[in-house]
């Protein structure tokens, strides 16, 4: 806070007097303005001490009210009056006006320069942003220690050490408006009269923050998380504006709640790294070795389970996280990585409990945001049985191919061909149609090409782009595959029965 007036009269190298204004010596006293116009107003931003010979000044009462009024339009703090150049003392009916008015007068001495006031209250205030930046780090050190200390990454320490910092109150909300924390206790109590500024931020993602002022309170309200969609919303609030200190523990606190719910969520780098690994195994069969209680996947445990394959706004890792972020919510338990599919990296794979999916599979791709664009969900199958996860697998893709935007499920396809024939006759054809692609010395990606390139409808620039290779590679690969399969592939029935058996035989995982 500024110096007050009261601070700079005391100080005795000066030798100010107060003549009037008495109720106004703790005004707080922004900077020093030396003029000697009859209206300094239009050069005054408000709270200035302004320092006047009285060059131009009239002792007469009328002219005394008039220049004290001007004064007090602009918001001055305080009006200081020199003496021995113009006039031998403070004119009486200055010193009226200014009683009058309530504006602080000071008498400053002939042996006191004008300079010297300024350098003093420059002191004053420059002592004062010292002080308060020492307040601020001294605060942030107090969340950081809180968020490093406590047991569950401090959201409980942080959001109470930061109330007390601000003098205020602090909410942990969660992403829905909900409250996670509140200090004092009391201050959950505003989290409804927030609810509608929080919807309307949610789907800016971290993108926005709020402030919430009214005439005796200002509230903040900002988005947590460390990328993608808020994970939830932080609302300080004081009874005045928060000081450039408060605003930097404010920050700091927002990072370290963001921090702790990504950690909370295991969505750092290095876990969603183990979560995938843990899914490649799974898919190969090895759900057994696989500590399904630790990863939060108890769920699949025994119960019937599906293939989900979702696609976000782009491919970006920021992207890809969200949808896994999202899958997360909308179905608890469910096992979700990016980067599995070769042929097709710029999707998030999940193995997701049936009965949840049943219930919660609308709401899954509807989003504000627009983090998750599109899904293909597969038929029923069981996390210990890999040929029923890969069967899934392979309609789930399809699902996803053959529907736009949205949720769809291989089952509303109508079964098609695919309904009449007998699984394991359908997959020793596939297997026995796509050999000659895998004969030794050939390359393992034109399986993945022809997939890509019958997906995007023989467009072979599209496929190129999905598979971020150039289009004469793509060229390349087809007339290889043509000549290894022995068959045209501008046959509608040869494209036909190649697409039938590559859904036979799923690509396999990274």
């Amino acid at each position: 806070m500024p110096p007050r007036l009261r601070d700079i009269v005391a100080l005795p190298d000066l030798g100010l007097a107060l003549l009037a204004g008495q109720p106004g010596l703790d005004r707080p006293v922004r900077w020093v303005a030396v003029s000697e116009l009859e209206d300094p107003g239009p050069f005054l931003e408000g709270g200035e001490l302004v320092l006047t010979t009285g060059m131009r000044l009239s002792s007469r009462s009328a002219a005394a009210q008039a220049y004290v009024q001007r004064l007090v339009d602009a918001d001055a703090a305080a009006l200081g009056v020199g003496v021995g150049l113009s006039h031998d003392d403070v004119p009486a009916a200055l010193v009226a006006a200014a009683e009058a008015a309530g504006l602080p007068l000071v008498r400053v001495p002939e042996a006191t320069p004008f300079i010297a006031v300024t350098k003093a209250v420059s002191r004053l205030l420059a002592a004062e942003e010292y002080d308060e930046a020492a307040r601020g780090f001294a605060a942030q050190r107090d969340l950081i220690r809180a968020a490093l200390t406590a047991d569950d990454g401090g959201p409980s320490a942080v959001v109470s050490r930061l109330a007390r910092h601000v003098g205020g109150f602090a909410l942990l909300l969660d992403p829905s408006g909900g409250v996670v924390q509140a200090h004092p206790a009391s201050a959950s109590s505003r989290a409804a009269e927030l609810g509608a500024e929080v919807a309307r931020l949610r789907p800016k993602g971290l993108l926005a923050s709020a402030v919430v002022s009214g005439a005796d309170e200002y509230v903040v309200l900002q988005p947590l998380g460390v990328r993608g969609r808020a994970r939830g919303f932080l609302a300080v609030g004081a009874a005045r504006p928060f000081t450039p200190g408060e605003q930097a523990v404010v920050n700091l606190a927002v990072s370290l709640l963001s921090l702790s719910l990504a950690r909370s969520e295991g969505r750092t780098a290095a876990e969603r790294g183990v979560r995938a690994a843990a899914l490649r195994l799974m898919l190969d069969g090895q759900v057994a070795t696989l500590p399904l209680d630790q990863l939060g996947w108890a769920a699949l445990r025994g119960a019937p389970v599906r293939v989900v394959v979702a696609r976000g706004a782009d491919a970006s890792p920021a992207s890809l996280a969200a949808v896994e972020e999202r899958i997360a919510d909308v179905l608890p338990g469910s096992a979700a990585a990016s980067g599995l599919l070769a042929d097709d990296p710029g999707t998030v794979l999940a193995v997701v409990p049936a009965a949840s999916l049943d219930a919660a599979a609308p709401g899954l791709a509807m989003s504000d945001d627009d983090v998750l664009r599109a899904a293909g969900i597969g038929d029923t199958a069981s996390a210990d049985d890999p040929a029923s996860l890969g069967r899934s697998l392979a309609r789930a893709r399809r699902a996803l191919a053959a529907g736009a935007d949205g949720v769809r499920r291989y089952d509303e396809l109508g079964g098609g061909l695919e309904a009449l024939l007998d699984p394991a006759a359908a997959d020793a054809w596939a297997a026995a149609f796509l050999a000659p692609l895998d004969e030794p010395g050939e390359r393992a990606d034109l399986a993945a090409t022809l997939r890509a390139w019958l997906g995007r409808h023989g467009q072979v620039d599209a496929a190129a782009t999905d598979l971020g290779v150039h289009r004469h590679t793509v060229r390349h690969r087809l007339r290889r595959a043509e000549s290894l399969l022995g068959r045209p592939l501008d046959d509608p029935g040869v494209r036909a029965e190649l697409w039938l058996a590559l859904s036979r035989t799923p690509a396999v995982p990274d």
